[in-house]
Formats: C-alpha cells, sequence, structure tokens
C-alpha cells in the first residue's frame, strides 16, 4: 500500500503524471524533485543560488510536514545544479547545512543538469517517518 500526496497547501502542484510525495508502508516518505517555486507568488523565484535552495527546501519541508514527518529524519537526498560550478556548490552547502545540521546529515548526491524549465536547483530526497501509521 502507499499514499500519495499530490496537492499540498503552500507547496507547488505536480505539473505532470507524477505525485508531490509518495509514502509507503515501510514508512518511507519519497519526495520528488522541488524546485523554487514561491507560493506567496506563485511563480519560480530567480534569484540567487541560496534564495532558490532555501525556498526548495522550504516546499519539502511543508511536504514532510503534510506526511507527519520531520526534515530531521531524512535519509537522503539527491541534488541537481543547473550550472555546477565552485560558487554554486558553496552557495547550495551553506544553505543545505542550515536545513541538515549536525554531525549525521543524510547521504546525499549532487548533480549538475540541465534542468526543465531552466530551473537552476532542484531537490529530492526519501524521510524515515517514526512513529506513524500509514495513512491508507
Amino acid at each position: 500500500m502507499k499514499t500519495t500526496h499530490r496537492s499540498i497547501p503552500g507547496c507547488p502542484p505536480a505539473l505532470g503524471p507524477y505525485s508531490l510525495a509518495v509514502q509507503t508502508a515501510s514508512p518511507l516518505l519519497f519526495v520528488s524533485g522541488m524546485t523554487p517555486w514561491d507560493p506567496a507568488t506563485g511563480k519560480i523565484e530567480r534569484g540567487t543560488i541560496a534564495e532558490q535552495t532555501r525556498l526548495v527546501l522550504e516546499n519539502i519541508c511543508r511536504i514532510v510536514t503534510e506526511a507527519g514527518g520531520d526534515l530531521a529524519d531524512t535519509v537522503s537526498c539527491r541534488v541537481y545544479l543547473g550550472k555546477m560550478t565552485t560558487e554554486n556548490f558553496k552557495e547550495l552547502n551553506a544553505v543545505y547545512a542550515d536545513y541538515f545540521p549536525g554531525e549525521n546529515p543524510p547521504a546525499r548526491a549532487t548533480i549538475g543538469a540541465q534542468l526543465p524549465g531552466d530551473f537552476d536547483v532542484e531537490i529530492e530526497c526519501v524521510v524515515a517517518l517514526k512513529n506513524q501509521e500509514h495513512k491508507a
């Protein structure tokens, strides 16, 4: 059994044939790649890598919270950068460390990729939901 999360208040809508997140009976929550969509404007943010990363991680936090989880229980992330430069990587890491502090951050891969819509940052993750019964 799985639960799909297609519409979450304050989060970008699914723009294609996918769910924003899928919760399994394990219980694991698989969060689809989030882009720097600003819920206040309904548009993609085209600011700095740091600004975009913060917005992406805030969107992920909303999804994880809606599923009854906590970002601290993230086990892995895939980060996609539109331009893999040393400066962009540093900016990303500075913000990312605010959301995943401490000595036990999630596993992570950072990949340079041409992203649809020419986004600069996209992040997907897997979260282990604690003390959760599967929602039917």
